[in-house]
């Protein structure tokens, strides 16, 4: 397989050891890559991945022993992909790419072996679902699930490897438990003292934070830190905070090498190629599910079993005088068993409505003011999981309205703010 770097019209030549404040410690370090041709009169607004950038980690690589941690979206892009500020609306998928774990086999890199999510290596699991260890059909390489008996990678599967590399796409959500994965990734590796190799990809909801922060005692695989909903943070900048604040067990470390973006802001506007999980099909799901996703703790369905996943919202007990569009869940790929399989629901469909990249109470708490039977709205524990807090189900079923709830959840947010700032890679 011929294999092409890409390259743009900067050059790269940096290495540098990034400490900010209790956040970055010596073995953490970032490698970032910068513009040094001050002649350039045109501004390249092309934004370079980290696992495009093979000149910085292949070193790394080389004659270790090497677990990556994948699935669907670890892919090395092979053309020119121009991410401007106005985007192509959906995923368009026709970048020519090949998939990163393809990509080091072809350049004789050693892989022992494969870790896989939430959804699995290739994507097509349901949410939630189990995931068994296997093999991969196209490389034979074994491929250890955490999404399944473990999460964590075991002391077993990780005695034969030198390095680990994640590289997965996040979409800046809490609830999306791939920042869980890189959690327990991060903690196994650590007590091992295997170092991790992140190759970071940008977040396309990474230009805010909001909702409400988790508290202790709702932690679980759902959230496991004391972050907003939407933490606006980047894979590789997660993995600092995680570090720097003591998360891992017994406050222990893992030593992080962040392969940094280029051109990237958190103000950039990211359309990606590839779902990063089979039920967020385009840009307009991605923005919709900091919002929308709240519906996956309660008895709506949002989208599931039609095309249009976190992108309408709907069920049977929803006042059919209130709203007039209905539509009919059917099992589909990454939907075995959707909420109200096969009945009709009243509902919302938010497919064609211009969306901000914003986070909003305002679908949920219309909802259930419009749900004939209230009773049959929240599942409560899972609710609780996703929101993080028993307060904002409180709230609702209260009448408080959008702007009195989001007063509520002010401080923490500027207390979280300040926090994020000591470990950001990219400008604001």
């Amino acid at each position: 397989m011929g294999f092409k770097v890409f390259k743009n019209t900067v050059l790269f030549f940096v290495l540098i050891s990034i400490g900010c404040g209790n956040g970055l410690k010596n073995k953490e370090r970032s490698l970032k890559v910068e513009n040094t041709n001050k002649h350039v009169a045109k501004i390249d607004t092309t934004i370079v991945v980290g696992a495009n950038q093979t000149e910085h980690y292949l070193p790394l690589l080389k004659g270790k022993r090497v677990g990556v941690v994948a699935n669907q979206t670890s892919v090395i892009f092979k053309d020119e992909l121009k991410i401007m500020l106005d985007p192509p609306s959906g995923l368009s998928g026709q970048h020519k790419r090949t998939h990163l774990v393809d990509s080091l086999l072809t350049l004789n890199i050693n892989i022992k072996k494969v870790f896989s999510p939430e959804h699995g290596f290739r994507g097509k699991a349901d949410a939630g679902e189990l995931v068994k260890d296997g093999k991969d059909t196209k490389t034979g390489l074994t491929i250890h699930s955490l999404h399944g008996k473990h999460k964590k990678p075991t002391k077993e599967q990780l005695k034969d490897l030198d390095i680990m590399v994640f590289d997965i796409q996040d979409v800046g959500v809490r609830f999306y438990t791939y920042i869980s994965t890189l959690h327990y990734v991060m903690e196994a590796c650590a007590e091992q003292n295997i170092p991790l190799l992140i190759l970071d990809r940008p977040n396309p909801n990474g230009n805010y934070i909001d909702g409400p922060t988790l508290e202790k005692e709702h932690s679980s695989f759902l959230g496991m830190h004391p972050i907003p909903l939407v933490h606006g943070m980047t894979i590789g900048e997660y993995a600092h905070m995680i570090n720097g604040e003591g998360w891992l067990t017994n406050r222990i470390k893992c030593e992080i090498t962040v392969i940094e973006l280029e051109n990237y802001t958190h103000q950039s506007s990211y359309s990606l190629p590839i779902r990063p999980s089979p039920n967020l099909p385009n840009n307009q799901s991605i923005l919709l599910y900091p919002s929308l996703g709240l519906f996956e703790g309660t008895n709506i369905n949002a989208g599931r079993g039609t095309e249009f996943q976190f992108q309408r919202y709907g069920a049977p007990f929803l006042d059919n005088t209130h709203y007039q569009f209905t539509y009919i869940p059917k099992p589909n790929f990454g939907s075995k068993y959707p909420k109200h399989k096969d009945e009709i629901c009243f509902g919302v469909d938010l497919s064609k409505e211009k969306v901000e990249r914003s986070f909003t109470l305002k679908y949920v708490i219309d909802a259930y003011n419009n749900s004939v039977d209230k009773t049959k709205f929240f599942n409560t524990e899972n609710f609780t999981k996703h929101a993080g807090t028993t307060k904002l189900q409180q709230q609702i079923e209260a009448g408080k309205t959008e702007k009195e709830i989001i007063k509520t959840w002010e401080k923490d947010l500027k207390d979280f703010d300040k926090m994020r700032e000591q470990y950001l890679i990219y400008d604001r």
